[in-house]
């Protein structure tokens, strides 16, 4: 395990060296001239070119290149050209209010499809079966926006079960009474793409000999779903929470800028709108490093959900 650890780590860095280049170069020829959005409209060339040489643009492009690598190391981007606030400092803060949104959504989102998921398969055909997969068929052609307006109108406007937005500095109120709507809402989102995906993969090993074997030997059904179906389709159900995870972290961004959450997702969207490049740079890079490590993680996770699955 350890040597296989230690290769993937290694295989990671090249991937992080090709995102870093991409990024970088991306930014410099693409992304406009940050002494003139620094400056503004009404910058004279004095103003543009002082700008620029504060920000080591005139320096040569591997001497930029490397103090680019230098600022992913050591997580020092510099300030926020928008609110000139440390661009580290906006990570630690924000975070956590991203995580207060997103954690609950991945729990529930998870859970819930795979209970529903096993539940239909089990009765695969029936009336129960067909009536939530229509359900689930049309609940994949609303979209995300027509489930927030709705659930923010009914839920908080009329009903008042909810406040519309707000948050606080006390992680138990905002689990409480802040993210239970946004969070409701984004598992009311991915709940039927997601109960339809698991039914799948559990029809699958329903289907196998060894089931066939084990109900011929008397085995309870409860044993069967949970012990082995269950288990079995640990695989591809852990391969779609990983591809899904990057996913839920952006989705988190979204609802973060509808509920006026203050998270790390409203401040990437607000430095887009100002093009304040280092809070826009680092997230890319740090998302992308990220998810590198899910997938290691998830590969991880294969070997304890099946032992016959041999690590390469």
């Amino acid at each position: 395990m350890f040597s296989y650890l230690l290769r993937r780590i290694l295989q990671m860095i090249p991937t992080l060296a090709g995102v870093i280049l991409l990024v970088f170069f991306l930014f410099k020829y693409f992304g406009g001239d940050p002494a003139e959005i620094l400056g503004g409209l009404q910058a004279s060339a004095a103003q543009v070119e002082s700008i620029r040489n504060q920000l080591g643009l005139n320096k040569p492009v591997t001497e930029q290149l490397w103090l680019f690598v230098v600022k992913v190391a050591t997580f020092d981007w510099g300030r926020s050209w928008a609110t000139n606030e440390a661009v580290s400092s906006i990570f630690v803060t924000r975070l956590p209010a991203t995580l207060t949104i997103m954690i609950p959504i991945l729990v529930l989102e998870v859970g819930l499809a795979i209970a529903a998921g096993m539940a239909v398969a089990y009765v695969r055909g029936s009336l129960t079966d067909r009536a939530v997969m229509i359900i689930s068929t049309v609940a994949l052609s609303i979209s995300f926006l027509v489930y927030v307006i709705v659930g923010q109108y009914v839920f908080a406007f009329r009903l008042g079960w909810f406040p519309v937005q707000g948050w606080s500095h006390s992680v138990w109120t905002n689990l409480a009474v802040y993210a239970p709507l946004p969070v409701l809402l984004a598992v009311l989102v991915s709940l039927a793409p997601q109960t339809r995906l698991y039914r799948s993969f559990f029809l699958d090993e329903i289907g196998q000999d060894y089931v066939r074997t084990a109900r011929a030997k008397g085995v309870a059904e409860r044993t069967i779903l949970f012990k082995h179906v269950l288990r079995n389709a640990m695989i591809p159900i852990l391969t779609n929470v990983a591809t899904q995870l990057p996913g839920v972290f952006i989705g988190s961004f979204l609802i973060e800028v509808f509920f006026s959450v203050p998270g790390l997702g409203r401040e990437v969207y607000q430095a887009v709108g100002r093009s304040d490049y280092p809070v826009i740079q680092a997230v890319t890079v740090y998302l992308a490093a990220l998810t590198m490590v899910i997938n290691l993680i998830t590969d991880v996770l294969y070997k304890f959900a099946d032992p016959r699955v041999v690590l390469k």
